[in-house]
């Protein structure tokens, strides 16, 4: 018997998007049309050739956009993607729900960018856990920045370092709203005895994208150093993560 056409077996809808890149509807049956598929090797050469430097962020998106829309033209929506969050790593640390506002992102879409996303931050955490945080402190920063710089509210962790500097934990405190983040401080040296934890680094990132420390921040900090001095328990420093930089306490002079 023969099935009739129905469009609505694609894995993701069509992407009208932009006029003059309008994507090309295939069926299951039917093989990625040759141009889109000399395309797509050119983009896998190109990386496996130069890496991820020799690409811009469209085309580097356009690849991770490939598994989860495998017979469509993925240029549209990548950059449609872009112009809504910015950049590649804007694009990753996107929410869900402000993702799914995108014309074209459907779960499978959704599941191979946050896959990325968890693979990223994966890979920078564990160039850092269970090392000497001193002698590996670029990759701190490196982690920490991947792991908060686009977030779109607020978040608190707490770094708990043993004896030797060495980073044996890290853990979410609180999360907030844009522009503010409850802790406890109590909370923070409490869990640092629970962990047997020698020193301590604070991080939280600023969604505005500007890591100045507010008055609220300073005053969180020397509360925190308080209750570490009385339990001989070493604050490092904290650190606020911004969209661009980090700034920490230690380094202007807070601590």
């Amino acid at each position: 018997m023969t099935r009739p056409n129905d469009t609505t077996r694609f894995s993701e809808p069509p992407l009208p998007i932009f006029a003059d890149a309008q994507p090309v509807p295939l069926s299951r049956g039917d093989r990625l049309p040759s141009y889109l598929r000399d395309h797509r090797q050119r983009l896998r050469t190109r990386f496996m050739e130069g890496g991820a430097d020799a690409m811009p962020d469209y085309e580097l998106l356009e690849m991770v956009l490939f598994r989860a829309i495998p017979r469509q033209d993925v240029k549209p929506l990548a950059r449609a993607l872009l112009e809504t969050f910015g950049d590649f790593n804007g694009v990753l640390s996107a929410p869900v729900a402000r993702l799914r506002e995108v014309k074209g992102v459907g779960e499978s879409v959704l599941v191979e960018l946050k896959l990325v996303e968890a693979a990223a931050h994966r890979l920078a955490r564990a160039r850092v856990m269970h090392r000497q945080v001193i002698s590996s402190w670029d990759a701190l920063l490196e982690y920490c920045h991947a792991s908060m710089a686009h977030r779109q509210t607020e978040q608190f962790r707490v770094l708990f370092l043993d004896r030797k500097n060495v980073l044996i934990a890290d853990e979410e405190q609180a999360r907030g709203t844009v522009d503010h983040v409850p802790v406890y401080p109590r909370e923070v040296v409490k869990r640092a005895l629970e962990l047997n934890a020698s020193a301590l680094i604070l991080v939280h990132n600023h969604p505005s994208g500007d890591p100045t420390p507010s008055e609220s921040d300073i005053l969180m900090t020397e509360q925190i150093a308080m209750g570490c001095t009385a339990l001989g328990i070493v604050l490092h420093d904290h650190l606020i993560v911004g969209k661009e930089r980090e700034l920490s306490f230690r380094a202007e002079g807070y601590l």
